[in-house]
């Protein structure tokens, strides 16, 4: 239970921001209102995981405003959402809300975003929370939630193999865990519980945002202290390259296709999650906390008895898991007025009313970016599993935001294809990535 005094600050709180919403929205509510015609909302976004979830909100919305229609379409999972971005924006179907990650795409699409200063949401973000999106002190986005990712495992697996993973807190016990796992699945001790189970891991090279990015970051993420810093990062010099080289080859070796690494880039994130983890194929992925509501669509019983485990680099902060905003809402300032009101209208009901909130929680999975969620806390597992880490200080910051544009996905991704594929040696493949960032820059 709360103490008096902190429900009456929280009372104020809430108080404030409601006057806040009623005074710097009202103008923009106005233009809304006072059109006798449908105000046509496009959303393209790019956050498979909540397509549906978000089409329901979306119904939930309109019914409250019948003057507005919003068309949501949905580009990510195995596609190059950056990439269909632009490509929309040049086709001349420009959306009027749109996704952008961090300051190198700030900085990329800041002729195109609107100033959203005034919102107020702003003033109930999170410390911090803002950086990846503020340029000349300047708001341009809307953070979708926090995220935090590192090796997500099946508890029942582990625990019918005997392992104890409290005891796994760095490169080494991980390492001797895997071992341990993968001798138990292939003496066949494990196949009378578990007839699926061939592998400890499914690592999905053919998905470049998992390796170039998500995998790189466990690396990078210690190197820079902040998307902003690698931002403005001339060099890269992998300065835990041998750790990061570990964590791959661990994952490579330890999979479906140990004996056949290149098979690997034919793997993509539904052969990872739904048909791998979800159906205890495999005991464990590197994944973050988005993944529960895909498990959770194959096997609810799997879904509710996953957790998360460090993504340990050898030699640098290893009892942790990177954290981070995966991506932001922004508005096209090029939009008419009336569908700009409206836009920013939808992004401020989504993430501060009540129905709003609770999609964003429980039917989103989210990990609010906002202050006012005090009272609605995570109920998966995975949303736990990193709010625990982020209690505990065991974090790293999520810095690939601040990559050069294609660097992660287009060269270091590409070039973990070949790696794994025997093309090239991971000493080349290093060295390009050093030499691609410094001219890209």
């Amino acid at each position: 239970m709360f103490k008096s005094k902190k429900v009456i600050a929280l009372m104020m709180t809430i108080i404030m921001s409601m006057m806040l919403f009623g005074g710097c929205a009202s103008e923009e509510k106005k233009v809304v209102s006072e059109s006798s015609d449908k105000v046509e909302v496009n959303v393209f976004q790019f956050k498979v995981e909540i397509a549906k979830e978000l089409e329901e909100a979306v119904f939930t919305y309109e019914k409250e405003h019948p003057n507005v229609n919003i068309n949501i379409q949905t580009v990510g999972g195995g596609d190059d959402y950056g990439a269909a971005l632009k490509a929309k924006f040049q086709s001349g179907s420009e959306p009027d809300i749109f996704n952008v990650g961090g300051p190198q795409d700030v900085k990329d699409w800041t002729k195109k975003l609107e100033d959203l200063s005034d919102q107020p949401w702003v003033d109930l973000a999170l410390p911090g929370i803002l950086s990846g999106a503020t340029m000349d002190e300047k708001v341009f986005a809307l953070p979708f939630n926090i995220e935090g990712y590192g090796f997500v495992y099946n508890k029942a697996i582990f625990e019918a193999a005997g392992i104890d993973v409290c005891k796994i807190v760095d490169y080494k016990t991980l390492e001797e865990g895997i071992k341990a796992l993968d001798a138990k699945i292939k003496s066949g001790e494990l196949k009378e519980k578990y007839p699926l189970l061939e592998a400890v891991f499914e690592y999905p090279a053919k998905e470049t945002w998992v390796t170039g990015l998500h995998t790189s970051n466990a690396a990078l993420g210690q190197e820079f202290n902040s998307s902003i810093e690698a931002f403005n990062a001339e060099k890269v010099a992998f300065k835990y390259g041998d750790g990061l080289k570990k964590i791959i080859d661990l994952q490579a070796n330890y999979s479906s296709n140990g004996d056949e690494k290149q098979k690997l880039n034919a793997v993509d994130y539904t052969r990872q999650a739904e048909e791998g983890l979800a159906i205890e194929r495999v005991a464990m992925i590197q994944q973050g906390n988005w993944v529960y509501g895909k498990i959770k669509g194959v096997d609810e019983k799997v879904a509710n008895n996953l957790d998360i485990l460090p993504m340990p680099i050898e030699g640098a902060k290893e009892d942790c898991i990177p954290v981070g905003v995966p991506m932001h809402w922004g508005v096209n300032k090029d939009s008419k007025a009336e569908v700009k009101a409206a836009a920013k209208d939808f992004l401020n009901w989504l993430y501060t009313s009540d129905t709003g909130k609770d999609y964003i929680v429980n039917k989103f999975y989210f990990i609010p970016p906002l202050k006012g969620y005090e009272n609605i806390e995570p109920k998966d597992p995975l949303g736990k599993a990193v709010k625990r880490y982020a209690e505990a200080g065991k974090t790293t910051p999520w810095v690939f935001m601040g990559y050069p544009t294609g660097w992660g996905m287009e060269i270091l991704g590409n070039d973990m294809q070949k790696y794994l594929a025997g093309e090239i040696t991971w000493e080349e493949a290093i060295a390009n990535a050093k030499a691609q960032w410094e001219k890209m820059r």
